[in-house]
């Protein structure tokens, strides 16, 4: 009985509330990710830049084989978190901002537009800057360098500030990053890919369209869709695209 009085006065629990609250969740739990992240990165920053540099480099330049016969791949430790381990960041990433453009705050046209504009500012006028000061020289045809936002850095920081930093700017944050990051990849994609390989892009295809069949069949189980999103890394891999391409598509195809 005492429980359940306990229960009944408590305050009820706002819509908006109920909304945030797993993005909350989230983003607490990313706190010793960005902790390890900016620690990581002044160790690596020593290191590279000390009299044992060879042995730095040595680490992420040695082969590492993943996969058996011959569904195998063999690349270079930098490679593997590159277009391996960046590929599940831009799978979760994906995930939390599909589930705000469903229920969150995202959901409106109007809410979705702000961060939508902001990324095509923040990759359209640091590559005009760019062309400004190099038009016409050796070096113009790098002007796609400076337009992704480097996203786990910049939520990294956000969680640090931990409750000092509003939920709504997080998420528009992440939403920037991620729509900054998909706009700088195609343009690599368009411009800065030698060789583009169709069939693998088809498999790809394919692979996405198999995974919007099983969640419109009502398939939810996350082996399928895990199988289905491997399938469809290595076949991104192979096609010359950057593979983060495929984790965000296999977040906005798979089941909320």
């Amino acid at each position: 009985m005492a429980s359940n009085a306990k229960l009944s006065s408590l305050p009820p629990i706002s819509p908006i509330a109920l909304l945030v609250s797993p993005f909350v969740r989230f983003a607490k739990t990313e706190a010793a990710g960005g902790i390890l992240l900016l620690a990581s990165t002044l160790a690596a920053l020593i290191w590279a830049n000390s009299p044992w540099e060879n042995a730095y480099h040595a680490i992420w330049n040695a082969p590492l084989l993943i996969g058996f016969g011959r569904f195998s791949l063999v690349e270079s430790r930098h490679l593997w978190v590159n277009d391996g381990l960046m590929s599940i960041f831009f799978f979760l990433a994906g995930l939390e901002i599909k589930r705000q453009v469903l229920i969150g705050e995202l959901s409106s046209i109007k809410q979705a537009t702000f961060p939508l504009v902001s990324a095509l500012g923040g990759t359209l006028i640091p590559a005009l800057f760019y062309l400004l000061f190099n038009y016409g020289g050796s070096a113009a045809h790098g002007w796609g360098i400076p337009m992704a936002t480097d996203i786990a850095f910049a939520l990294g920081i956000l969680v640090l500030l931990g409750d000092r930093v509003p939920t709504s700017l997080k998420i528009f944050v992440t939403a920037l990053a991620i729509i900054d990051d998909i706009i700088a990849v195609l343009v690599i994609a368009i411009f800065y890919t030698n060789q583009l390989h169709f069939l693998s892009l088809l498999i790809a295809a394919f692979g996405v369209t198999l995974s919007i069949g099983a969640n419109l069949l009502g398939i939810r189980r996350p082996a399928v869709y895990a199988f289905i999103g491997v399938c469809i890394w290595a076949a991104v891999f192979k096609s010359g695209l950057h593979v983060t391409v495929a984790g965000v598509m296999l977040a906005f195809i798979i089941p909320v």
